[in-house]
């Protein structure tokens, strides 16, 4: 399977790759150098909005806007200017947590996961809680915690939603109504350790669901009951997330990091951060909400 190095950005942690088919462009973030990041395949055109402190997940508004999650609270950024606007603060201590990873529901709800990662010093490790977000409601707390949320996807017909926390290991699955509400939390799915943590994730429309095995340097698909059904290994250690994308939702975008890598292991690694593209082999993907209401 042929995969393609499509921007050698050398990001330090590239995150949530989101296609927007109007656009038929793909969003991304760079969490620990902030900013969004805009690709467009058909000419290869890049855009990129700097923010203020390390950005976790981001939602479209679709009026030239997005909401974008920094350490510092979720802000309202003006994609014409580049301005920032405080919508509300952090519900956590931004010297130990920040948000990580965002998806929304086909209702514009915008969850928000949480990690714990103290700017200095060794605290010791704490579960950060779970949070979704509209504009009506404002941000609200889940009933879920963990030192670091992952894998966050929705079934096709939207009543199921994944979730992974990754330094466990262990990706769950809940009953997901219209309201938002999660229920019934059982185990999906599980990585045996030394073969990296379940990070960012993809559902395809038979119901497969897409790891990135951070660490691991592969894509693991899961069968919809949980069990593996093949991996793919990829030209980087530290992928973060794959995304269907194109007409068709056929061509997988991933993400990866090179963060806390030594110049040694750089070297070594040359892909390191960048996004890459690969044919998904005959699968297609569901399509990944990004608006937020």
């Amino acid at each position: 399977m042929a995969i393609e190095t499509v921007l050698n950005f050398r990001a330090a942690i590239g995150e949530s790759p989101t296609w927007v088919e109007d656009e038929r462009a793909l969003y991304w973030i760079d969490v620990k150098a902030p900013a969004l990041h805009r690709y467009c395949p058909d000419d290869e055109s890049t855009r990129s909005w700097s923010m203020t402190s390390d950005i976790g997940g981001f939602a479209l508004t679709g009026d030239g806007g997005a909401v974008v999650a920094l350490r510092h609270g979720l802000f309202r950024l003006d994609l014409d200017s580049g301005a920032l606007r405080l919508l509300t603060p952090p519900p956590f201590d931004p010297s130990l947590f920040r948000f990580n990873e965002g998806a929304c529901d086909t209702n514009g709800r915008f969850w928000i996961g949480v990690m714990f990662d103290p700017l200095k010093g060794s605290a010791s490790e704490q579960p950060g809680r779970l949070h979704s977000f509209t504009f009506a409601e404002g941000l609200r707390e889940e009933p879920d915690a963990a030192e670091l949320h992952n894998g966050m996807a929705w079934s096709g017909d939207g009543k199921t939603f994944f979730l992974s926390h990754s330094h466990s290991g262990e990706i769950f699955t809940f009953d997901y109504k219209e309201n938002g509400a999660l229920s019934n939390r059982r185990v999906f799915a599980a990585v045996p350790a030394g073969l990296g943590i379940p990070d960012g994730a993809a559902i395809d429309m038979d119901g497969g669901y897409w790891s990135a095995l951070h660490g691991g340097g592969k894509l693991r698909r899961f069968h919809p009951d949980g069990s593996p059904d093949r991996d793919v290994d990829l030209p980087v250690s530290q992928p973060t997330m794959p995304a269907f994308a194109g007409e068709d939702l056929a061509t997988l975008y991933v993400t990866s990091a090179s963060d806390r890598m030594s110049e040694e292991a750089k070297t070594r690694e040359p892909h390191a951060g960048a996004l890459l593209r690969l044919d998904s082999g005959g699968s297609r993907g569901v399509a990944r909400s990004f608006l937020v209401r």
